[in-house]
């Protein structure tokens, strides 16, 4: 199994603040020497004062930070993680997203939501009741455009005529698209593109992101096969990544055993999970660098 970083700061923390050049770079590096796959990072462009002193986060501009990521690095892949992709024009965040691929050549993988913020919704003037449609006009305009020097689409949301968005990706059709989300409507969407990035929650915390309560390893098991089965009769051949994440994804701070933690994360890599995201110390540079280095030590990497 392959573990991503979740990058999430706090500019408050006590130390080296996670929320600087300094400390992005530190911690990059040093997840790209440990062994760590990818860094992700959230988008909360922006959140109500409310979100944010109840269980919210910090958060960078996520494609600008990865581009600092992208040239610090030369393995680690670079994940907005989730990209909200009705929050902005799909022909701006294409030009975005292959400018990124672009330049870290190739390394980049696009986990894409939908939204759940109203709040947010909101601030940025984007019609909450139109994510729908709006995810699936901006992924097909992303990818329509990725693929043609001369794309033209006509939609509910977005028209368009003989666009020349040059130059395009480095990634032949453009950098892979994991779609994150809990529902049905996600699996489905995750079957037409490259994977699927669901989360372990309890019922009351999926009300809260707008999504559906998947609690259980058996259950997130049948939701991986269903993505693989429709993902196989729409003639879709892969690869597909499924990057989780869970109540685990701060060990050890989220509690229990090492022995514990390793037997979820076999647990997970038995129900077909490729990735496992965690989430290191948001408390300072340093305390981000010391759990970095335990959880590499715990799992085998270092």
């Amino acid at each position: 199994m392959k573990f991503a970083i979740e990058y999430v700061v706090d500019s408050t923390a006590d130390g080296a603040s996670l929320a600087t050049p300094e400390g992005l770079a530190e911690v990059a590096t040093v997840a790209e020497e440990l062994g760590f796959a990818a860094l992700a990072l959230p988008e909360h462009p922006a959140p109500s004062r409310k979100w944010l002193t109840h269980g919210g986060h910090e958060t960078l501009d996520s494609m600008a930070a990865l581009g600092f990521v992208a040239a610090l690095t030369s393995r680690l892949q670079i994940m907005p993680h989730l990209l909200v992709v009705p929050y902005r024009n799909p022909f701006l965040a294409a030009k975005a997203l292959a400018t990124l691929d672009r330049l870290s050549r190739g390394r980049l993988v696009v986990g894409a939501g939908s939204g759940y913020l109203s709040s947010e919704f909101l601030a940025l003037g984007v019609d909450m009741e139109q994510r729908k449609v709006l995810f699936d006009e901006g992924i097909e305009v992303m990818r329509g455009v990725w693929s043609s020097t001369n794309f033209s689409f006509e939609g509910e949301t977005v028209t368009a005529k003989d666009v020349a968005a040059i130059p395009g990706p480095l990634t032949p059709g453009g950098p892979p698209i994991i779609v994150g989300g809990n529902s049905a409507l996600s699996r489905r969407r995750a079957a037409r593109l490259n994977g699927w990035s669901p989360m372990l929650l309890s019922a009351e915390v999926a009300s809260s992101t707008r999504t559906q309560a998947l609690t259980t390893i058996p259950e997130l098991a049948k939701g991986i096969e269903s993505v693989r089965t429709m993902a196989a009769d729409a003639g879709n051949d892969g690869p597909l990544l499924f990057n989780v994440a869970t109540p685990h994804l701060e060990f050890p701070g989220s509690g229990g055993s090492l022995e514990e933690h390793r037997d979820h994360l076999g647990q997970l890599e038995d129900a077909g999970v490729d990735q496992f995201l965690v989430r290191p110390s948001h408390r300072g540079v340093a305390a981000a660098i010391d759990s970095l280095r335990t959880y590499a030590d715990a799992v085998g990497l270092a």
